[in-house]
């Protein structure tokens, strides 16, 4: 077996020893229903795909569904058992229904909470983001600890807006403290902030050719499993957004770290002569192409992608070791479908990077970016 085959063998969340058949994860969950229109803002709002590090899985569904009788279907790995049984009715009107999933050999389980919301889409005109609700998550197979950050919806569930590279991160240095790894949270402009360093990924990084990643964080998510087959498509870039945002304020600091790290033919340069460079910035898309089939921006997209009807940036993040201001106002590329908006047919991204090529293994070891109250401010309906 190959080291990257090793590698991603080890990423399942319930593998031990080589032994087959210990898998017990749910990989995918969907409610079938006649008019998917009826219930679901979108009909790709069926399904998700279950991250190997959720444990939480939300169905978003109109104000008025009865939620009572529903009958979920999960794709669980091999061998493995469900309870309650796939595709079985259940009451979600009083909160999540919690589900067990039993490897073949019976050594093994995970417990999924499935909470089906009725979600009323109002949205404020300014959504602000403090920071403040940053967790340490341990990972159930390597022990590995980080942070993620979480905000809480209208109806209480706790959401993971805010997403990361640090279980990436993980795979090349699982024994690190928390306060160890790109994305951190630290005290801030107000309360708690997110800090963001450019760090060596060690020899493992190197082996992989991955010597290094920067901090980042953004609205989406991260797909750990494609760690080592398409590292710039583990960033999921977007979530559905139901107001045409104008600019995004917010605070930051930051520091370039010290020699820059370029990346030639498989091979970590030192380039004294470069200085390394933060990057804030935004996107709003169309999540749908013409076809109404699902639209992702990604690492190597992020940018450029098509869909993209506008887009802010700061056009230089200037080194300042103070906490100072920062604004970016969209520039809008074509109208606004209302209608379309208001069924979460356009999500948006709010990126930060501490290194602006790190999505490419390129930048210093040691550049910080640090963020605190982040706004998105609206157009206001009239």
């Amino acid at each position: 077996m190959t080291t990257m085959a090793l590698s991603l063998v080890s990423l399942s969340s319930c593998f031990k020893d080589e032994a087959p058949n210990a898998e017990c994860d749910i990989t995918k969950a969907w409610i079938h229903v006649d008019t998917p229109e009826d219930m679901f803002f979108q009909t790709t709002d069926t399904a998700i795909n279950v991250r190997y590090d959720m444990n939480e899985i939300l169905f978003r569904v109109r104000r008025k569904t009865d939620v009572s009788c529903l009958a979920p279907w999960f794709e669980i790995t091999p061998g493995a058992k469900i309870s309650p049984a796939n595709g079985s009715v259940q009451d979600f009107s009083n909160g999540p229904v919690t589900y067990t999933v039993t490897s073949e050999d019976g050594n093994w389980s995970r417990r999924y909470a499935v909470t089906v919301s009725p979600t009323t889409m109002i949205v404020p005109d300014t959504i602000s983001f403090a920071f403040e609700n940053a967790k340490v998550y341990t990972d159930s197979k390597t022990k590995a600890t980080y942070y993620k950050w979480y905000e809480t919806d209208e109806n209480g569930n706790d959401i993971e807006y805010w997403a990361n590279a640090n279980a990436g991160f993980a795979m090349s240095k699982s024994s690190a403290a928390p306060e160890e790894y790109p994305s951190v949270a630290v005290d801030g402009y107000e309360g708690k902030s997110v800090k963001l360093t450019t760090s060596s990924t060690g020899a493992w990084g190197e082996m992989v050719r991955r010597p290094l990643a920067a901090g980042n964080f953004y609205i989406g998510e991260f797909d750990v499993s494609l760690a080592l087959i398409n590292t710039l498509h583990c960033s999921r870039m977007g979530l559905p957004f139901t107001k045409k945002p104008v600019k995004v304020t917010g605070m930051y600091k930051y520091k370039a770290g010290d020699v820059y790290w370029d990346y030639v033919n498989y091979k970590k340069v030192e380039r004294p002569d470069v200085k390394d460079e933060a990057v804030i910035y935004a996107s709003f898309y169309r999540n749908h192409d013409d076809g109404g089939n699902p639209v992702m921006l990604y690492g190597d997209d992020s940018k450029t992608n098509q869909n993209i009807v506008a887009f802010a940036s700061v056009e230089k993040v200037a080194e300042t070791d103070v906490w100072t201001p920062f604004e970016m106002t969209f520039t809008y590329f074509t109208d606004i479908d209302i209608d379309e908006l208001e069924r979460r047919g356009y999500s948006l991204t709010v990126v930060f990077s501490s290194s602006a090529a790190g999505d490419y293994y390129k930048g210093a070891p040691g550049s910080t970016l640090m963020i605190d109250n982040v706004r998105i401010i609206c157009e206001s309906e009239e």
